[in-house]
This record gives C-alpha cells, sequence and structure tokens, in this order.
C-alpha cells in the first residue's frame, strides 16, 4: 500500500470482527468477541468502555496483532497489525506493566529505546524529554523496584511513547492506582491528545472516560452496544453502567442473609 493511500485511512478499522476461545478439544467455551465493527479516527481520543468480560482485552489484542480474529478483518493505518510499518506507529500500555525491578527509570527507558531501534544519542534526549515530561527527572537514577504504583505507571507510559508512536493504545491504564496517581496519568493522556496524539483507551471506569474521551464505545457481551461523542451518549453510559451495579445479585445476597 502507498504512503499516499497510508495518510488516507483512519487510524484504527474493524469490520465484523469475532474471536471465540476453544479448550483443548477444540470446544468453543467463551465467545469473547462478536461481530464487532469499530473506526478510530486520526487524533479521537477514544473509549472502548464495559464491564469485565466485555471483550475489551481481547479487542486490544487483535489490534496489536497478538490475537488473530476468526473473521472479520483488522487494519492500523490501512495496514495489517503484524506488518511492521504499523507495528513501528504504535505505543502500547498494557493493564499490567512489566518493569525490570532492578533497572533505574533511566536504565529501563533507555532499554525500550534501544528496542525501538533509535541510536544512542537519540535515545538519551529522547529518555530525558520523556522523564521530565511524567515528572520522573528527580527519580530517574532510582530502581523501579522501589517505585510506588503511580509512579511505575508513569515509567510504562514513558517507556510506550519512546518510539513516538502516532496512535497510542492504553490498556486500563489507572487500574489499581490510587486517585492521585489516576488524576496524574489523565493529566498525562490529555496532553498528549492536546499534541494531537492518536489514543485508544480501555476501561471499566466511566469517570475515566468522561474525562479524557472525545468518543466512546460500549462493549457488553462481546457486542458493541453503544457508540458516540462523549456529550452524546453521556446518559446512555450513565444508564448502562448502573444498570451492571449488583446485577443479579440482589436474591443471592438475601439468600446468604437468612
Amino acid at each position: 500500500m502507498s504512503s499516499e493511500k497510508t495518510e488516507e485511512c483512519g487510524a484504527i478499522e474493524l469490520k465484523g470482527v469475532g474471536k471465540t476461545f476453544r479448550d483443548f478439544w477444540m470446544r468453543p467455551t467463551v465467545k469473547a468477541v462478536d461481530g464487532l465493527d469499530l473506526a478510530v479516527a486520526r487524533g479521537d481520543v477514544f473509549g472502548l468502555l464495559g464491564p469485565n468480560g466485555s471483550g475489551k482485552s481481547t479487542t486490544i489484542k487483535m489490534i496489536l496483532g497478538l490475537l488473530k480474529p476468526d473473521c472479520g478483518d483488522v487494519r492500523l493505518f490501512g495496514l495489517r497489525p503484524q506488518s511492521v510499518a504499523a507495528r513501528r506507529q504504535l505505543g502500547y500500555l498494557p493493564e499490567l506493566s512489566y518493569l525490570h525491578p532492578f533497572l533505574t527509570a533511566r536504565e529501563t527507558m533507555m532499554y525500550y529505546a534501544g528496542l525501538c531501534g533509535l541510536d544512542r544519542r537519540t535515545a538519551k534526549e529522547r529518555t530525558g524529554q520523556l522523564l521530565e515530561m511524567t515528572g520522573l527527572s528527580d527519580v530517574a537514577g532510582r530502581a523501579v523496584g522501589s517505585f510506588s504504583k503511580g509512579m511505575a505507571r508513569r515509567v510504562a507510559l514513558a517507556s510506550a511513547l519512546v518510539g513516538r508512536p502516532q496512535l497510542l493504545i492504553l490498556d486500563e491504564p489507572t487500574s489499581g492506582l490510587d486517585p492521585i496517581s489516576t488524576n496524574e496519568v489523565k493529566t498525562l493522556v490529555k496532553t498528549l491528545a492536546a499534541g494531537g496524539m492518536t489514543i485508544l483507551m480501555t476501561s471499566h471506569l466511566l469517570a475515566d472516560a468522561q474525562d479524557v474521551c472525545t468518543r466512546v464505545a460500549i462493549l457488553d457481551g462481546g457486542r458493541k452496544v453503544a457508540e458516540g461523542g462523549i456529550g452524546e451518549i453521556g446518559q446512555s453510559l450513565e444508564t448502562f453502567f448502573l444498570s451492571k451495579v449488583g446485577e443479579g445479585r440482589d436474591f443471592k445476597v438475601a439468600e446468604f442473609l437468612k
């Protein structure tokens, strides 16, 4: 595909995507994603929302090329996600950040810069920029194993940015963080978005979407049940999430308390 054609494509396109997990005998066990259509335009901050088990993480893994869909088509900038050209435009923050505890924040950044193929001079320059941007310059020489969850999350986010991706994918970026650390991560995401970066963020927390996203889609049972601008479907978001609180549990609690 020509670069001109790639420039015309959106950041992410999913058409009729489905994924079913199977057991050892190839019997279907869970239909994680079912006929999903999704489009994320360049420059969007797009929220993929839904309760745990709704298919968010499976969708992310197919977008990243880590899982192959059973049906449908996935494209990043018009390219297949497994292609080297697509991967070069990606930054990814997984739900659980695996950082080497004995490396310092600076060493961690330099390590990921090397994986991105940056020369040492560029790697040092970009590492300094990102450590400053994430507020970690003063602790750059400390081992990340001594960091709080919020600080470690910022190191992981900075590592995802070292290759200057056009598309940043964040899987539950505030998972397990206290309110102060959550606010720090969301502020950083909004700063990146203001700079024109395309961001896809999964979350089961309504407040995360309302604070940073411009558009959202709600998944439930592997299907898209709503999509639109955050202002357009704000009430739908609240209704959906409130309907899931304690769903199906009242009777069980009453029985337990007898």
